[in-house]
């Protein structure tokens, strides 16, 4: 039987950088806020798929090298490399997860959101739990209609927090994302299109959204033991529960006698349960 530190596993988060950065670059930011905030949980901060093609924002502020995840025209409408991107980056997911969630930034915040919904429409991920929760930060949604039409068809039932700048100049497309979303919650700071200090207050916040998240999972894992201890033990779902049930009347009843049944004793059933 799995023990409880087992089951009480971190739980894991893909972090996608944004356009021209690296991953190296976003867990250096990451790093600078709370760290309690992801104490309980396991950060995998991959590369890009594609090496930049330009000039990157951060150069003189963090070291290369830069990668992208795809190319994109002026308007943000024509996508080049997106669907060897998409492959990659579900080919990585199965490799290296099982992941309980996303964290991106900009281009990897559009991307985490887009496989989110791929995800609840049954496009991706098909063989992969689905993914919990969902961490923004000026992230968008894509504008090619061909991938709306299916992405954000339905509001994608993962919780999710969106940290949204008040001078970023993709302000609006980022509450856009926020629309797609079931009952998102949003985190306001005052900068602009990047990764943010967090006040006092947003901290807080995000520490207790992040902490629900933790006692959701350890609450689930504690119930899937049980019903490995029962299942475990030759029986159903349905004839362990009325084992318990029958030895917990016994006791009242002040009897001694143990019921067994296939060989299990009920007794020692309802003490693992």
């Amino acid at each position: 039987m799995e023990s409880l530190t087992e089951v009480k596993r971190k739980m894991k988060i893909l972090c996608l950088h944004g356009f021209r950065t690296n991953g190296s670059f976003l867990k250096w930011r990451i790093g600078k806020w709370d760290p309690f905030i992801f104490d309980s949980f396991d950060l995998d901060f991959p590369d890009g798929l594609f090496p930049a093609g330009g000039k990157s924002d951060i150069e003189g502020i963090f070291p290369p090298p830069y990668f992208e995840w795809f190319q994109f025209d002026k308007d943000f409408t024509e996508y080049t490399n997106l669907e060897e991107c998409i492959t990659y980056l579900c080919d990585y997911i199965m490799a290296n997860g099982p992941f309980d969630g996303f964290l991106g930034f900009s281009q990897g915040a559009n991307l985490s959101a887009l496989l989110l919904g791929y995800q609840a429409q049954g496009k991706v991920l098909k063989d992969h739990p689905p993914i919990k929760f969902f961490i923004s930060i000026s992230g968008t949604k894509f504008r090619d209609p061909r991938i709306c039409d299916v992405a954000y068809k339905d509001p994608i039932k993962v919780r999710s927090i969106h940290l949204i700048g008040d001078k970023d100049w993709l302000k609006l497309p980022s509450e856009e994302l926020v629309s797609a979303f079931h009952d998102p919650l949003i985190l306001r700071h005052p900068q602009g299109h990047v990764i943010p200090r967090l006040d006092e207050e947003a901290t807080q916040k995000l520490r207790d959204w992040m902490e629900k998240i933790v006692q959701e999972h350890n609450s689930e894992g504690v119930k899937m033991m049980e019903i490995k201890a029962v299942t475990g033990s030759g029986l159903n779902l349905v004839e362990g529960e009325a084992l318990r049930t029958a030895c917990k009347l016994d006791q009242n009843e002040g009897s001694q006698k143990e019921i067994e049944k296939g060989g299990v004793d009920a007794i020692e059933l309802d003490a693992i349960a």
